[in-house]
């Protein structure tokens, strides 16, 4: 009875181990890649949908090439999770192979024992009935105890049989696992294969879209160089903007120094009048009776002359609400929302577009579909619009010590001074001659008095 036992613990504890840590190992993997997959997918999607507009156009531009790199940046991540998938597989597999092995071994073990727990069954059938074996007992207390054995080996001959029969079970549905398995990696490889196609395809129209703006080398230079212009002007024109509000801090600063310092000047000179005046009323005259009443004062005494409230503002000229603005802006740093929803064409800094073509970003480009609606991105205050010729309308927010930048928008639903919430309208995007429809977001923080630019990308919420 004690090997039985034995056996069966030792069993399901294998099993039972070999189960659990397969599918906490891969579920949480499976989960994981699961979830980069939908988003990698969702984001092709994206992709294909504005690129669809930009092929629409007869001749290449620079913005369907930055569509084309990034679509096949997507697709090669694409067959990486695949390659991914694969691997999970076989280890997951491999794990499947393992349980039933043991399975198998465990179902061999319990088989010898009812073997041998029948053929001891039979030998004593052989020599002595059941009923002979009761029956036979000398005392009342002897037959109760022969009757509890016999029913206790009954019914582990039952539970050894249930073992059994939940071990094959076992079996069977790892057996099962094992062939769906296989055919999901035979669906993955070719899968696999079908995306690479796509992605070989995809690099001919890169290599095709590169061609042509090669032949009109001349032409792209002079259009990034148009670019550069326009980046330029708008960075004079922001730097202006935000210099004119450091100057309305500054002023606002000195004006509440200013009045801090006459309002504690006339409280001290209201202080030392008063002093002045106890001094001058101090009574000469010999001391009041006990029983002789004060004289009243005067009921209609003026009240005090109620000072104005100041707003109090620190060194940089923000109040208290502008710092906890701010703060709040900077502790969502990785949290912000897009400002329309798309894709980054273009990222922050300095690159290489074409061959010996290198363009500068002061923020990052996201391209997305005709008429979409430019949201912006946290609480703040339109601080200044501007329109300029490539980069169109220019809306500046600002955060406190932080300031938002919208541009390349075709029509603005903001006025300056307007007070904005997170996600509110700003505008429309624009549309360009070659169908290009996309929004620069730039972010700007004010350090020392002066503005420095901002790589959005890592502020923006990961997609």
């Amino acid at each position: 009875m004690n090997a039985i036992y034995r056996i069966r613990f030792i069993s399901f504890l294998i099993v039972g181990l070999l189960t659990a840590s397969l599918q906490g190992f891969a579920q949480k993997s499976r989960q994981q890649l699961e979830k980069e997959k939908r988003e990698n997918l969702e984001r092709l999607q994206e992709l294909q949908g504005v690129l669809k507009k930009t092929t629409e156009q007869k001749r290449a531009s620079l913005g369907q090439l930055k569509a084309i790199k990034q679509q096949i940046n997507a697709q090669n991540r694409k067959v990486e999770l695949i390659n991914e998938d694969l691997k999970l597989m076989d280890n997951e597999l491999s794990e499947l192979q393992k349980a039933k092995l043991e399975l198998d071994k465990d179902l061999s073990k319990l088989r010898e024992e009812y073997a041998k727990m029948i053929y001891n069954a039979a030998k004593r059938n052989n020599s002595l009935s059941e009923l002979s074996f009761l029956f036979s007992a000398p005392t009342f207390n002897q037959f109760l105890i022969r009757y509890k054995y016999l029913k206790q080996y009954t019914d582990e001959r039952e539970k050894q049989v249930n073992e059994m029969k939940k071990v094959q079970s076992l079996m069977i549905s790892k057996s099962t696992s094992i062939s769906n398995k296989k055919k999901d990696q035979e669906n993955a490889l070719q899968s696999r294969i079908a995306e690479g196609k796509n992605l070989e395809q995809l690099k001919g129209e890169q290599d095709k879209v590169v061609k042509e703006l090669s032949g009109r080398e001349k032409e792209i230079i002079a259009e990034v160089s148009e670019v550069r212009k326009a980046n330029k002007q708008l960075e004079n024109a922001l730097t202006r903007i935000i210099q004119r509000e450091i100057e309305e801090r500054r002023e606002r600063a000195r004006v509440a120094a200013r009045e801090r310092a006459n309002r504690e000047k006339a409280e001290r000179t209201e202080r030392e009048r008063a002093e002045r005046e106890a001094a001058r009323n101090k009574p000469t005259e010999k001391p009041r009776e006990n029983n002789e009443v004060a004289k009243a004062e005067p009921e209609n005494k003026p009240e005090p002359k109620k000072e104005r409230e100041v707003e109090e503002v620190n060194e940089s000229g923000m109040n208290e609400a502008e710092v906890k603005l701010a703060s709040s802006f900077a502790a969502n740093r990785g949290r912000l929302p897009w400002p329309v929803p798309g894709f980054i064409s273009d990222g922050f800094g300095t690159k290489e577009v074409m061959k010996n073509v290198n363009q500068e970003n002061h923020g990052i480009d996201i391209q997305t579909k005709a008429g979409e609606a430019v949201k912006s991105v946290f609480d703040g205050v339109v601080l200044g619009i501007e329109n300029q010729y490539l980069m169109k309308n220019v809306v500046l927010v600002q955060h406190g010590d932080f300031y938002t930048v919208y541009a390349k928008l075709k029509s603005v639903n903001v006025q300056p001074g307007q007070r904005l919430k997170a996600r509110d309208v700003i505008g429309v995007v624009a549309t360009d001659g070659e169908g290009i429809s996309e929004v620069n977001f730039q972010i700007w923080k004010l350090n020392n008095n002066k503005a420095n630019r901002l790589n959005p990308e890592p502020w923006l919420r990961p997609r």
